[in-house]
């Protein structure tokens, strides 16, 4: 097979990755528009495979013997694979009623020992039933489109609810028509409010739900299998899964290799493809766009007019579409993560290229300011991933390229500049290379264990820093956010144990396990073996690194976070090991803290920062959506008049004319997205607020020049 026959992917092995099937998008193949489907052609169900049966067993044993977490496969686990299947399949409760899940009750508490046994019958004909449940739901609504969406009713009081997955199911089929109408009408609506026409209108939805049932007709033994597999998986931890061969074969790559594509990381979320991470360097990190829980509705190419609806599409073939080659552009048309309604939609189009390891490299700057008569020089060192090249390394090449090797260059390189203090910027930084990690922590303390590990047995590894030297021995801030994960918890939390620097930033994103993929005789498994522990004993696992000095963010952490995930291991705690504490932070800590709320509250960005977060937050609590056309229109007026007065408050801010629309401030962010060298104000005001606490922390304590220096004085004090 040629490369370009591939579908490649990377995955940082400690980075954040939520439940279900994460790829990379990076090569490009062009995939054709769903054919041409006949309605009244019968859906034809899916059976097991001899092999299927085989490698459901090996992943029992393989479950329950040498997973971190101790489950058995049991009554009570019945249930609950039960409910995360039927999860997997309607999460919005949209397609099965409760007449269907009657006549399910039979197969819900004997899934277990079916499962151990290679059984695999149950849940194939619960797959069975919902395709031909979504066949249905589907030619309703066509069937609706074809009368004229202009025989619908838009003047009514009828709301419809946003999030279905904690729902009641619908008691009967009558019952589910009512919320297929509404689902219709929530879509029309959306369209109308956008300017389109009916024609319009019809043609869209009717693409959209045409290629849905294509999907659905062509429903494969594998697919079944891996969701089935998935969801049983799944619960033992969100970072288990199962992967099919074709999904196998493109799981993992040399973190070193040039990557193609768009760089985003993306799993099946529903009926929906969904954004999980962005790859550092890479051009969906460029265009700054696209976002985490971000969900794909439709895929367009340089060369064609319509956009192709990939709703209810497979993950893979949502990444075949998205792949292309280098230099042309592919459009995606999005569900933002901060909205509610899924009939808000924005496009954005991303020219495809290659994610190179330079591009991912650490880099550096000084910021300056003046508090009375001192002026201080911040060093700012921003990591996007903990990488390395392996390729060289394994080569011998001396100068083979690696986060610490990097890292230590800028910071001899800003010591000659003659630096007050560093920030150390591991914001959205998802992780990489663990001994990457270690080696960091190492330029900043003398030497000593760094990280634990913990296996299913209770084995400890402990990973230390064997080298005395020191990079740099002066005061030291860390900028993390919810996306920080895994390598850079690691290396925060370090920093935090040792008291050899301050931690400021949001909450972590908590994700402290590691992952080994095993071989099966059909396909793979991914499977969580041990467990990160800091050197103080607490584990980053689902609570990730708590910071010194808290500052809010965007990121909804109830959708984005390890504890937002199903089935996620507990955080819990071992023993110490031995290890230095530089500063005593206690004694400054609050008046720190003090000086931070004082600043944030007298600052104009914060309040628009504030503001912002209010305003995302107030959308994400609706649960509902009116299908009045007026009482709609003016919802959707109040939304874009509170975006046009965040904006141009900001523009305020930095002496520019404001926007009269709302259109020119699209246009404007389009042209911003596209320059890669623009700049992101919030990133800016809050590296200065790490600066600022920098020159707090010099003032109310010179100690924190040198860590060095710190240990004479102590010295003499005894």
């Amino acid at each position: 097979m040629s490369i370009a026959e591939r579908l490649i992917t990377r995955t940082l092995p400690n980075g954040p990755l939520s439940k279900g099937i994460a790829l990379s998008v990076l090569l490009a193949l062009s995939v054709s528009a769903p054919a041409a489907i006949d309605r009244d052609a019968g859906y034809e169900p899916v059976a097991p495979t001899v092999d299927q049966a085989r490698a459901n067993i090996l992943i029992a044993r393989q479950l329950q013997f040498t997973h971190f977490r101790d489950l058995g496969i049991n009554d009570d686990l019945s249930g609950d694979v039960f409910d995360a299947y039927l999860d997997y399949l309607d999460g919005q409760r949209i397609y099965l009623t409760q007449e269907d899940l009657q006549k399910f009750s039979a197969i819900r508490m004997g899934l277990g020992s079916a499962l151990k046994t290679g059984q695999l019958q149950p849940g194939f004909d619960i797959y069975n039933v919902v395709q031909q449940r979504i066949i249905e739901r589907l030619n309703f609504a066509l069937d609706i489109i074809n009368e004229g969406v202009d025989k619908l009713e838009f003047d009514s009081d009828e709301t419809i609810r946003l999030d279905r997955s904690e729902a009641e199911w619908e008691p009967d089929r009558k019952a589910l028509d009512q919320l297929w109408v509404k689902r219709v009408k929530n879509a029309v609506l959306a369209q109308r409010l956008n300017d389109s026409d009916d024609e319009a209108i019809e043609d869209s939805l009717r693409q959209r739900y045409e290629g849905q049932l294509n999907r659905a007709y062509q429903a494969r033994s594998e697919d079944a299998f891996q969701a089935y597999m998935n969801a049983f998986a799944g619960m033992w931890d969100p970072h288990t899964s199962y992967f099919s061969p074709r999904t196998s074969e493109n799981f993992n790559i040399n973190m070193s290799l040039s990557l193609e594509g768009i760089g985003a990381v993306l799993q099946a979320d529903n009926e929906y493809t969904k954004v999980v991470r962005l790859v550092p360097g890479g051009p969906a990190a460029k265009q700054g766009q696209l976002g985490p829980a971000d969900r794909i509705v439709s895929v367009s190419q340089d060369d064609e007019e319509k956009p192709v609806n990939v709703i209810g599409w497979r993950l893979d073939e949502v990444v075949d579409l998205i792949r292309g080659p280098r230099e042309s552009t592919v459009t995606l048309e999005v569900i933002p993560a901060s909205s509610t309604d899924e009939t808000v939609t924005k496009t954005i189009a991303i020219k495809r290229d290659k994610v190179k390891l330079e591009e991912q490299s650490a880099s550096k700057d000084i910021i300056e300011f003046e508090r009375g008569e001192q002026s201080y020089r911040i060093g700012v060192v921003n990591i996007p991933t903990f990488y390395a090249d392996f390729k060289a390394m394994q080569e011998g090449d001396p100068n083979y390229k690696s986060t610490t090797r990097d890292v230590r260059n800028l910071i001899e390189e800003l010591k000659e500049e003659g630096i007050d203090g560093v920030v150390m910027d591991l914001r959205n930084n998802g992780g990489g290379a663990l001994h990457e990690a270690n080696d960091l922590v190492g330029l900043f303390i003398e030497q000593g264990p760094t990280v634990q590990i913990r296996n299913s047995n209770n084995d400890v590894q402990v990973l230390n820093d064997e080298d005395p030297s020191v990079a740099y021995d002066g005061p030291l801030v860390v900028l993390v956010n919810r996306m920080s994960a895994s390598a850079s918890e690691i290396f925060a939390g370090a920093i935090q144990d040792y008291g050899r620097g301050l931690v400021v930033g949001s909450q972590t994103f908590g994700k402290g396990t590691v992952q080994a993929v095993r071989p099966l005789n059909h396909g793979q498994l991914k499977i969580t073996q041990s467990k990160f522990y800091r050197v103080s004993g607490g584990s980053t696992q689902h609570k990730g690194v708590i910071p010194d000095i808290d500052i809010p963010s965007r990121v909804d952490k109830a959708r984005i976070g390890e504890d937002a995930l199903d089935n996620a291991l507990p955080w819990d705690q071992i023993e110490a090991v031995p290890h230095a504490r530089y500063f005593d932070f206690s004694g400054i800590i609050d008046e720190l803290r003090q000086r931070h709320d004082e600043r944030f509250d007298a600052s104009p960005e914060f309040r628009l920062l504030q503001q912002e977060i209010d305003f995302l937050k107030d959308q994400r609590d609706m649960d509902a959506v009116s299908l009045n056309h007026e009482e709609r229109k003016e919802h959707q007026s109040q939304i874009e008049r509170t975006r046009l007065t965040i904006s141009n408050a900001r523009r305020e801010l930095r002496g520019e004319a404001p926007f009269e629309t709302l259109e020119e401030l699209d246009d404007w962010q389009d042209v911003q997205a596209a320059d890669i060298d623009s700049t992101d104000e919030e990133l800016d005001f809050i590296i200065r607020e790490g600066g600022d606490i920098m020159a707090d922390m010099l003032e109310l304590d010179r100690r924190m020049a040198s860590i060095l220096k710190s240990e004479q004085l102590a010295a003499q004090a005894r």
